[in-house]
C-alpha cells in the first residue's frame, strides 16, 4: 500500500471555481438558474429545463454571486452582493424580460436582508435594511414591479427575526431578551398589540418556521422540557404545544414544508448522517424512491410551487455533489450537473464517523478521513476545527478533508461542546469554556488518535479558520508540546477586542454571547485568561495566520496584534493578509495562494506531500 500510487489532484480542481453550482428552479418548474464562471467569476446562469440554451444573466467581474433566489413573479432573480468582503450587501434583482440588473437598496455601508417571499404574493417581498440604525434592521415591503420600498415596521425592539403569515402580514417576531434568551411575539392581526407567546432561555434550543395555512398555528424547533430540540405545533391562540418529530439522540436537523398548503412533509435528523422521515403519506413513496436511486444521503434543494418538479442534491463523500431533477408524476430521475466532474477522476478519501469520549463523560461525534491506499497507522495527522462555534461538521464532501488525505494526512474532525445537533445540553456544556473544555475536547480526540495508533505524536498539527482559527491558535500557545505547527485563519487571538468590536448589527446578540463566551463589562480578567494573545510567549511551534483586510466579524487587528507580538518574542510567524477579502476568501486566486501557502507549511512540518504551484 503506498500513496505514490494515488495522483496529486490540482488544487484548482478542489478549490478553485466549481463548473457550475448551487441550481434553484422557477417557481413554474420550467426553468434553471445557478452559478457557474463567467470570465472566471461566479455569476448567474438561466437554462430552460431539457434545453441547452445556458447563458449568463448577472455581468459580476470581482467578486462572486452565492446567494440567490428567484422571484416568485417568474420574471425576476434577485441575489446580494458585498464589496470585498465587507458584508454591506446590497440587493439586486434581474429582469429576466429586458436583462437589467437594478440595485434595489443604493445605501451606503449598509445591509440587505431577504427576509420574506410567498407564491401568492408574487410581485412583493419583505426586505430588512439597517439605514436607520447601523445595529438594527428594520422591515421594507419591496414592489418589484415598481421598485418602491415603504416602511412596514420600524425595528426599536431589537427584533433578530420577523414571521409572515399566509396572508403576507407580519404577525411573528423574535426578540433577545435580557438574560440572553428569546421571546417569540405574535399578534392577531395587523391592527392588534404584540405579545408574548413562548420565551426560550438562553439554555434552550429555538427556532419559527412560520405559519399554517390557516393563519394560527406555528411550526417550532423547540426544547424545552427535552434535550433535544423537537418539531412542535403551537396553536397561537391558546397556546397548545403539539410534537410533531423527535429524536433523543439528536435536536431537528430539517424540515421539508408544501408551499401550496403550509404542511409539513418529512423531518431530517443527522447523527453521523443526514436521514429523511416522511410525515405526509404523499410523500413518502418519493423519499422511499429517492433513498434508493443514487448513493450518498440526499437533499431537495428546490422545487417547483405546484410540487411536481423537485431538484435533488445527492452527497456523498468520494463524489463531488451532483444535482437531479426529479419528476413526481413519472417517478424519474434526470441527471442535472456535478459541480466538479474533473475530481471524479481521482480516488477521493472516505470519511468514517467514529465517536469518542470527553474527559468528563461527553460522546464526540467526529469524523475522520485517512489518504487512500496507506495503512492507517503512525500518519501526520491535521486536527480540522469547525467555525461558528455553534456549528457542526457533517458527513458529505468536503473540499479540505480531502485535499488533506490527498497529500497523506489523516484528517480529524471533532463535534466539540458547543456543536449544534445533539442536544441542549451538549451546546449549554460550552458556556464560559473557549479555550477551556471545548479545547479539552479536542486534545481528548488528538489523544484518542494516537492511542489508536492513526497519528503519529510527533506530527499533529491544529488547523481552522473562524472559531477553529482561535483554536488552532488556543492548541499553539495552551498546549505547545501537542502541535507540530498550526494554520490560522481569520481566528480571534483576544476576547476582549473580539467582542468590543463586533459588527453593529450583531449586537442585538450580546446578551447571548455574554452567556456563551464572557461578558466584556465584568469578565475582563476572565476573558483575558482564555485568549491565546497572553499566551504568545508559550507557543513553540510554526505558525500561519491568514486574515481579509475587510473582515467585519474578526478583525484585522486580531490576527495582526498576535503576528506583532510573536515577531517580537522571536517566534516563527508567517502572515498573509488579503486585501480585497473578508471573513473567509471568495475570489479563487486568494484561495488558491492560501492553500498553496498552507500545503507548503504542513508538508515542511509535517512531511506531507506538496503540489508547487503551476508556474
Amino acid at each position: 500500500m503506498s500513496l505514490d500510487s494515488v495522483p496529486l489532484i490540482p488544487r484548482e480542481e478542489i478549490f478553485g471555481n466549481p463548473e457550475k453550482a448551487n441550481p434553484r428552479l422557477s417557481p413554474d418548474g420550467t426553468r434553471l438558474a445557478y452559478l457557474a464562471p463567467d470570465e472566471g467569476v461566479l455569476n448567474i446562469w438561466l437554462r430552460t429545463v431539457g434545453e441547452e440554451d445556458d447563458r449568463p444573466i448577472t455581468r459580476e467581474r470581482e467578486r462572486a454571486i452565492h446567494v440567490f433566489s428567484w422571484a416568485y413573479d417568474e420574471r425576476h432573480i434577485l441575489y446580494v452582493q458585498d464589496r470585498d468582503g465587507d458584508e454591506n450587501y446590497h440587493l439586486y434583482a434581474v429582469d429576466l424580460e429586458t436583462d437589467v440588473i437594478c440595485d434595489l437598496t443604493q445605501y451606503e455601508d449598509i445591509q440587505a436582508r431577504i427576509l420574506a417571499m410567498d407564491h401568492r404574493f408574487p410581485t412583493e417581498i419583505f426586505v430588512g435594511l439597517n439605514n436607520r440604525d447601523v445595529r438594527l434592521h428594520d422591515l421594507y415591503r419591496l414592489n418589484l414591479s415598481t421598485g418602491e420600498m415603504a416602511l412596514e415596521i420600524e425595528n426599536r425592539e431589537g427584533v433578530i427575526d420577523w414571521s409572515v403569515d399566509p396572508e403576507f402580514q407580519v404577525r411573528g417576531a423574535c426578540i433577545q431578551t435580557s438574560d440572553g434568551g428569546i421571546e417569540l411575539r405574535v399578534r392577531d392581526t395587523t391592527e392588534s398589540e404584540w405579545r408574548s407567546l413562548v420565551t426560550w432561555g438562553p439554555d434552550e434550543q429555538y427556532g419559527a418556521f412560520g405559519w399554517t395555512q390557516d393563519g394560527r398555528g406555528m411550526y417550532l424547533m423547540d426544547s424545552r422540557g427535552t434535550n433535544t430540540a423537537e418539531l412542535r405545533l403551537i396553536d397561537t391562540a391558546t397556546g397548545e404545544l403539539k410534537t410533531l418529530a423527535s429524536n433523543p439522540e439528536v435536536d431537528l436537523g430539517g424540515v421539508f414544508i408544501r408551499k401550496i398548503d403550509r404542511r409539513v412533509q418529512a423531518v431530517g435528523f443527522n447523527k453521523h448522517r443526514l436521514e429523511w422521515t416522511s410525515l405526509d403519506p404523499d410523500v413518502a413513496e418519493d423519499f422511499a424512491f429517492l433513498e434508493r436511486a443514487q448513493a450518498g444521503q440526499f437533499t431537495i434543494a428546490s422545487r417547483d410551487v405546484a410540487d411536481r418538479m423537485w431538484l435533488i442534491l445527492y452527497d456523498q463523500d468520494v463524489r463531488p455533489p451532483a444535482y437531479y431533477l426529479y419528476d413526481r408524476e413519472t417517478k424519474k430521475l434526470d441527471y442535472v450537473f456535478s459541480t466538479r466532474p474533473h475530481l471524479e477522476e481521482y480516488e477521493l478519501a472516505e470519511m468514517r464517523p467514529v465517536t469518542i469520549r470527553s474527559r468528563d463523560g461527553l460522546t464526540l461525534y467526529c469524523y475522520l478521513t485517512l489518504p487512500p491506499n496507506v495503512e492507517p497507522r503512525g500518519l501526520p495527522m491535521v486536527l480540522n476545527v469547525h467555525g461558528g462555534p455553534w456549528w457542526r461538521d457533517s458527513w458529505g464532501f468536503m473540499h479540505e478533508p480531502q485535499w488533506l488525505a490527498n497529500r497523506g494526512y489523516a484528517c480529524l474532525q471533532v463535534n466539540f461542546r458547543g456543536s449544534t445537533g445533539f442536544g441542549k445540553h451538549f451546546v449549554n456544556a460550552s458556556n464560559r469554556e473557549w479555550g477551556g473544555r471545548m479545547h479539552d475536547d479536542l486534545m481528548d480526540a488528538v489523544e484518542w488518535a494516537i492511542a489508536e495508533g492513526i497519528a503519529d505524536p510527533k506530527r499533529v498539527a491544529i488547523y481552522g479558520g473562524s472559531y477553529g482559527g482561535y483554536a488552532a491558535l488556543v492548541g499553539a500557545a495552551f498546549t505547545p508540546k501537542v502541535f507540530a505547527c498550526a494554520v490560522d485563519l481569520v481566528g480571534v487571538s483576544n476576547l476582549r477586542t473580539f467582542l468590543s468590536s463586533i459588527p453593529p448589527y450583531w449586537e442585538v446578540m450580546r446578551k447571548m454571547l455574554n452567556v456563551r463566551v464572557g461578558d466584556l463589562e465584568k469578565d475582563g480578567e476572565f476573558l483575558d485568561s482564555r485568549s491565546p494573545l497572553y499566551k504568545a510567549d508559550q507557543i513553540e511551534c510554526p505558525l500561519l495566520i491568514a486574515q481579509g483586510a475587510n473582515d467585519p466579524r474578526v478583525k484585522q487587528a486580531e490576527s495582526e496584534q498576535i503576528v506583532a507580538t510573536l515577531r517580537e518574542k522571536g517566534k516563527q510567524v508567517e502572515y498573509l493578509l488579503f486585501e480585497d477579502e473578508g471573513h473567509g476568501f471568495v475570489k479563487p486566486q486568494n484561495r488558491l495562494k492560501f492553500y498553496a501557502a498552507a500545503e507548503k507549511f504542513l508538508a515542511e512540518h509535517l512531511g506531507g506531500r506538496y503540489l508547487p504551484p503551476r508556474g
